[in-house]
């Protein structure tokens, strides 16, 4: 943005203001000289047609309200793509975002025609909702902290609470390689742990303190995010890559085929219309939860150690429901 543009901009937000603003309080707010705010005004009138006038009562003001600097010029679609998506943000993120948004929002309004906003805004509130399930609990200091941290390349010290193993509290050394939100409401830092000498995965909503330390670090060269990200299944990243192979019947076969559920997954379909899906990632436990999820309709044919977690997973669970209708 030029100096020229951004004093403009200066200029148009003051002249909003209540109260009477003369050429020389213009030109003491934006540091400037009386001249170039005359020069300024001028520019507005001839260039951008402002309705802008002089009164001794007011100063200078608009007399149009829904006069607007068109320094981005936007279609009416534009804007609501653009306030959609901060709605959609504000939804999945949760309040990480929410005093920059709304900031943002705020900024925005006031370069369109009020109606045009009020309308907007009436069809977001009333006519498209978003849901995404169970809400995180973001502490928005701790996540711009790791925004920070991975923007300066700095390590962190966290204390984090570990929920596998009884939200054990612990103190660990992290290099924030990047930030990930799975799903919309699953935010992690993933990044090399110098406890556990390998890049690891920080659910973020359970890091109860962070301090980001003077040290810095270089990414391992070897590290390609993409790469890693694709052999996940569901966030899961630990274990060696593995060839999955599971049977949908023709009933659950459906629900398969409409979603990509990884990039390297393969389906062949059979004539009764059901299919097999193939794809090679990391971590069996995402897989197990998500083959039981579908019940009867799915059937783990390969890796061996995925076979062996859904058959356990049943005998335990066919146990604890043993009895109950009796």
């Amino acid at each position: 943005m030029s100096r020229h543009l951004e004093r403009l901009l200066k200029l148009d937000g003051v002249l909003r203001q209540i109260g009477r603003k003369t050429t020389k309080d213009l030109a003491e707010t934006l540091v400037v000289s009386e001249h170039t705010i005359r020069s300024d005004i001028a520019f507005l009138r001839d260039r951008f047609q402002a309705s802008l006038e002089w009164s001794q009562q007011k100063g200078f003001f608009y007399t149009d309200a829904d006069w607007r600097l068109p320094t981005i010029p936007l279609t009416q679609g534009e804007v609501f793509a653009l306030t959609l998506g901060a709605r959609m943000l504000e939804s999945y993120a949760g309040s990480a975002y929410a005093p920059q948004l709304r900031s943002a929002l705020a900024r925005l309004s006031g370069r369109i025609p009020e109606q045009t906003w009020l309308d907007l805004q009436s069809l977001l509130q009333n006519r498209i909702f978003f849901r995404v399930g169970a809400e995180t609990a973001l502490d928005s200091e701790i996540w711009q902290g790791l925004e920070q941290a991975c923007q300066e390349s700095r390590e962190v010290q966290i204390r984090y609470r570990t929920a596998s193993r009884g939200d054990e509290i612990s103190e660990w050394v992290v290099d924030p390689y990047l930030l990930h939100i799975y799903r919309g409401t699953n935010p992690y830092v993933i990044g090399y742990c110098h406890r556990r000498q390998g890049v690891r995965w920080f659910r973020v909503d359970r890091i109860l303190a962070l301090q980001l330390l003077s040290d810095k670090f270089v990414v391992d060269p070897t590290f390609d995010a993409w790469d890693y990200l694709e052999m996940i299944f569901q966030d899961e990243a630990g274990g060696i890559p593995q060839t999955v192979v599971i049977d949908f019947d023709s009933v659950t076969a459906p629900y398969i085929r409409e979603r990509r559920w990884h990039p390297t997954q393969e389906i062949r379909e059979h004539a009764d219309g059901s299919l097999t899906l193939q794809m090679t990632v990391r971590g069996m436990n995402d897989v197990k939860r998500w083959v039981l999820g579908y019940g009867k309709g799915a059937v783990a044919k390969d890796p061996p150690e995925l076979v062996q977690m859904v058959e356990a997973e049943i005998k335990n669970m066919v146990l604890n429901y043993s009895g109950i209708s009796q």
